[in-house]
């Protein structure tokens, strides 16, 4: 499908796996058997992916640098949407002992495909995908529909740093495959931060909301209650999700991302605690309490700054790519960690650590917070022209967000003057 996107844009490549979804939503809806329901959820894996990947890189190239961070982390807040909407559901039909009680969530999801539809098919294309393609023209005509009337952008120009920027980068490293990423000093960086960014994302305790209704159900709460919980984590992850919004405009992805990490490393850690005594009503309302007070903590820091940072740390002629295996290696670690041993874990028929296990995601959650302490740039008000030379000059996290770059300066020169040309300086605030 990501050489279908090199060839045909993101706006067909998304319309036909909105198609596929549908028919292949109708074999699990029509399934007699549970072969039958496996065929389509692997089916279902294919537009899956398309959507996991094509969506934040879309979403990062259309939107200007100001609008960044509430875009692409936008997509984070259509993942809680999704989640509340499916727990709503699975709540509406506990009551069931017919077969609709597993029909009526296949059902619901064809209401939402072709409503899609018709607003990608509507949507422009990406100006970027046009440039790299040399369809200047066109890219002129993608950036005029995507500016609102009355503003005061000059698309010419905006097109003509988009060119810059993609000589730049061709400069930097010819090829486009996959390989690439690995290749040279600065693609191996980029693809490594935004990896681990996402890995973190999945190890960070976050398959206790994935298995937050079974989690609550082995922690002592009723059926019905366990539910209800549910219910309430996700609509706080809504809210959090919308908080992060004016908190990234203010301080920025990497602080948050970072010290988000250290609290949910503490809120774990609490958890874990209140595993050890023995089982009691109060205990499990506590244990409970604490799985909202970390989702809230999630939606707010590292669940939406996840999807900001993946979108903008790769390079222009790389993003898609990196993205591409930046989120096959969350799904990968998060086969092994979410259903295995989150399940596992959790399973009084196999380990039955309960609410023990938060000490397990504490570890990592820690281990997370030193990696992105030390590794994580700050890429907030950056264009994607600047974090290309900070990238290859090798600027140090540290000093990420207050390194001045000239996007028109293309070669570095050492022991140039601070007024020198391509010289970098640092902001004097």
């Amino acid at each position: 499908m990501l050489d279908r996107y090199d060839r045909f844009g993101y706006k067909k490549v998304l319309a036909g796996a909105l198609v596929m979804m549908t028919a292949f939503i109708f074999i699990q809806f029509f399934s007699v058997s549970l072969s039958m329901l496996l065929v389509g959820e692997i089916l279902c894996g294919l537009p899956w992916g398309v959507f996991q990947t094509l969506t934040t890189t879309y979403t990062a190239e259309v939107c200007p640098i100001h609008l960044r961070c509430y875009l692409t982390t936008y997509v984070n807040l259509c993942w809680v949407i999704g989640q509340l909407i499916a727990s709503g559901v699975l709540r509406g039909t506990i009551g069931m002992n017919s077969k609709w009680s597993y029909k009526i969530p296949f059902a619901v999801q064809l209401i939402w495909p072709i409503p899609i539809l018709i607003a990608v098919l509507l949507a422009p294309e990406s100006p970027w995908w046009y440039v790299r393609k040399g369809r200047v023209e066109e890219a002129k005509r993608s950036v005029e529909r995507l500016q609102s009337k009355g503003t005061t952008v000059n698309a010419d120009e905006t097109v003509a740093m988009m060119i810059h920027t993609d000589q730049v980068e061709r400069k930097i490293s010819e090829g486009t495959g996959h390989l690439h990423c690995f290749r040279g000093r600065v693609n191996l960086r980029r693809t490594e931060i935004a990896c681990l960014t996402w890995i973190c994302q999945t190890i960070c305790g976050s398959s206790f909301m994935g298995n937050s209704t079974y989690f609550y159900e082995k922690a002592g709460l009723a059926d019905s209650s366990a539910f209800d919980m549910t219910i309430a984590q996700f609509a706080l992850g809504f809210t959090g999700t919308v908080l992060s919004w004016p908190l990234m405009a203010r301080v920025g992805r990497r602080k948050i991302y970072v010290w988000g990490l250290f609290l949910l490393t503490v809120i774990l850690f609490v958890t874990g605690c209140l595993g050890i005594p023995p089982k009691a009503a109060s205990r499990s309302w506590g244990i409970g309490s604490l799985l909202l007070v970390y989702t809230f903590t999630y939606d707010i820091t590292v669940g939406p700054v996840c999807y900001s940072l993946v979108a903008e740390l790769p390079s222009s002629r790389l993003r898609q790519r990196t993205i591409v295996l930046a989120r096959n290696a969350y799904n990968i670690v998060g086969v092994a960690y979410t259903n295995i041993i989150g399940l596992y874990s959790l399973n009084p028929t196999a380990w039955n650590w309960g609410a023990k296990s938060a000490f397990f995601w504490a570890g990592n959650c820690a281990l997370c917070f030193v990696w992105a302490y030390f590794r994580l740039p700050e890429p907030k008000d950056r264009s994607y022209a600047e974090l290309d030379m900070l990238f290859d000059q090798g600027v140090s996290v540290r000093k990420f967000a207050t390194t001045y770059v000239n996007p028109y300066e293309t070669e570095r020169r050492s022991g140039q003057d601070s007024d020198s040309k391509g010289k970098v300086m640092s902001h004097v605030e």
